[in-house]
């Protein structure tokens, strides 16, 4: 019997990551889905500490919060940098993803902008110009995009020959 097991929706959600992570480590793991009917019953919920999920055990120890159960990966199969400076850029990094899938997850529940946006779909536009179709794995991110791209008047720039026909980098000699 695997030493991990995931608790969580039948949905990717915050533990895609973890079983990415345990994959590519070469590890099996055991799921146990919690229906939204179960869920909503309320008894699991109030059995989980902080009244969330996903639970994650590994053996003995239980977890619970996915960036403390990622940490606890992280250590075990040393994916957390050689000392304690490198630790702490991954987790300077980790911490900004998770603000940027916040703010993204935000933004999905209530129409409203600000620079940061134009920022974020300035990024997410020029990674699609690298890396055609990558968004199409990621359907928050798509429906972001899509939004953002159907305000009227940002839709007419982005359309525009001064937007398509300037080059994603200048390349510069010094």
């Amino acid at each position: 019997m695997p030493p991990y097991t995931i608790i969580y929706f039948p949905s990717r959600g915050h533990c895609e990551v973890m079983r990415m992570l345990l994959a590519d480590q070469g590890q099996s793991w055991k799921e146990e889905v919690v229906t939204l009917d179960v869920w909503e019953q309320g008894t699991f919920k109030a059995s989980c500490l902080f009244g969330q999920i996903p639970k994650f055990q590994d053996g003995k120890l239980t977890l619970y919060q996915s960036n403390a159960i990622l940490r606890h990966l992280g250590h075990s199969f040393g994916l957390y940098g050689k000392d304690q400076q490198e630790a702490a850029l991954v987790d300077m990094v980790n911490d900004g993803l998770e603000d940027v899938f916040r703010r993204i997850a935000w933004h999905y529940l209530h129409i409203c902008i600000s620079f940061a946006d134009y920022r974020l779909l300035d990024l997410l536009l020029n990674l699609e110009l690298l890396f055609p179709g990558y968004l199409k794995d990621f359907p928050l991110l798509s429906a972001y995009v899509a939004r953002l791209k159907a305000r009227p008047k940002l839709k007419a720039f982005l359309e525009s020959p001064e937007h398509v026909n300037r080059l994603l980098a200048a390349c510069i000699k010094m």
